[in-house]
């Protein structure tokens, strides 16, 4: 498999996108908006993650945007398929709204798709550099095949990232579509204060504090968190201040490590042409 550039390769939106280390900051956020729905929230609670290994969904979601992102099609095709069968058994009615809960519903799957989606473009904006709509609009489409890989129907995708952001934000402005429920405030705790996995120790606080301040409005007042000036001010700052330094880290504090080895992967090809490796 040496050489293969998977499904999409470096010249790719998702690659520019999802190899930053930064971008993975708003998965902590995509986490919370998660939580959220309460039918997304009753799944988690079927299977019990957030007790026995908070990390487990968090860790799950991104090495599935990853391997397809920079694995090779067989390794694509391997992720998507373990999570479409585990998926299969997470059904059932939802103890606190009495609604179905199914990790193969649509309406479901898309929620989780399109909180990532927006958070993965939010963090890269804050942290690297503004996208401009036609690129935007690339990611979206290139995602939406990723998104079909875990059987979501393409045809029910609203067409343009915008869209996506807008159907997301009118969703949580439904009466009782956001609930604050026992998962919700777990994921909360684990965030805000939990066990953090040794290696992202160090950096977890600040993760942590723009994952609850960048937060859409209706997602705050779920979690109770209050916002002020000084709160964004210091965000804002922050994040600036990773944009500014950014260029001069060496890749290793950069790039996320799937993506270096894809880079390594692919550029072993004799097949792949120069200007595909210079645009990495």
């Amino acid at each position: 498999m040496r050489g293969d550039p998977g499904y999409f390769g470096p010249k790719s939106m998702m690659w520019k996108v999802n190899k930053e280390i930064t971008v993975l900051f708003g998965g902590a956020r995509a986490l919370l908006m998660h939580a959220a729905h309460p039918l997304i929230a009753a799944g988690a609670r079927q299977t019990s993650f957030y007790q026995r290994d908070p990390w487990k969904r968090l860790i799950r979601t991104l090495s599935l945007q990853n391997s397809v992102t920079f694995g090779t099609k067989a390794e694509a095709d391997e992720s998507a398929h373990r999570i479409n069968k585990l998926h299969e058994v997470i059904k059932g009615e939802d103890e606190i709204t009495g609604g179905y809960y199914d990790a193969l519903d649509h309406e479901q799957l898309l929620w989780v798709h399109a909180c990532l989606q927006i958070s993965s473009i939010y963090f890269y904006e804050k942290t690297v550099g503004k996208l401009t709509e036609r690129e935007k609009n690339k990611y979206h489409e290139e995602n939406c095949f990723a998104a079909e890989l875990v059987l979501v129907d393409r045809n029910q995708i609203p067409k343009t990232h915008d869209e996506l952001k807008q159907w997301v934000t009118e969703k949580s402005q439904e009466n009782n579509y956001l609930v604050k429920t026992d998962v919700a405030m777990d994921v909360y705790e684990i965030i805000g204060g939990g066990p953090v996995p040794k290696h992202i120790k160090p950096i977890w606080p600040f993760i942590a504090f723009t994952a609850f301040n960048t937060l859409p409005k209706e997602f705050k007042e779920i979690y109770g968190i209050r916002s002020s000036k000084y709160k964004n001010v210091l965000v804002n700052f922050n994040l600036l201040l990773l944009k500014i330094t950014r260029p001069f880290l060496p890749p290793f504090f950069r790039l996320i490590a799937p993506a270096r080895w894809a880079k390594q992967r692919i550029t072993k090809s004799p097949n792949l042409r120069f200007s595909d490796k210079a645009n990495y």
